[in-house]
């Protein structure tokens, strides 16, 4: 067997000297989540900070806007807490990147509708 079919056996790709033995990452499935990930590192891992922050920048603007950080943390603590109690009920072990992703996406989502709703705030 020549060293390009053991290495399309072992998976590995030719994508040259800088990558060899690298598998194309579009073909490798997602790794799942793992359990007792932080929140901060599933907010990291889905990469929803921004989608999370807009949800905290309207609470912030229908509590009168920003007045320092104690207030600051006032509104995003319950924030924070409510996100880990979704996702702490809607997790299952093995679930991909993606299904994590959608998890909080999700309920950013429905929290922005529910802060919005008849508000004059428009959402992001």
């Amino acid at each position: 067997m020549d060293e390009d079919s053991a290495n399309r056996r072992e998976g590995k790709m030719d994508t040259g000297e800088a990558n060899a033995g690298v598998p194309d990452p579009s073909c490798t499935p997602a790794p799942p989540v793992a359990g007792g990930m932080t929140l901060e590192q599933i907010i990291d891992v889905t990469g929803e900070f921004s989608h999370l922050n807009d949800l905290v920048m309207i609470h912030i603007e229908k509590a009168g806007g920003f007045t320092g950080a104690e207030e600051y943390l006032r509104t995003v603590e319950p924030i924070l807490d409510l996100l880990e109690v979704e996702i702490r009920i809607r997790f299952s072990a093995g679930m991909t990147q993606q299904q994590m992703k959608l998890v909080v996406q999700d309920w950013i989502d429905q929290e922005i509708r529910a802060c919005t709703v008849g508000t004059g705030i428009h959402e992001p």
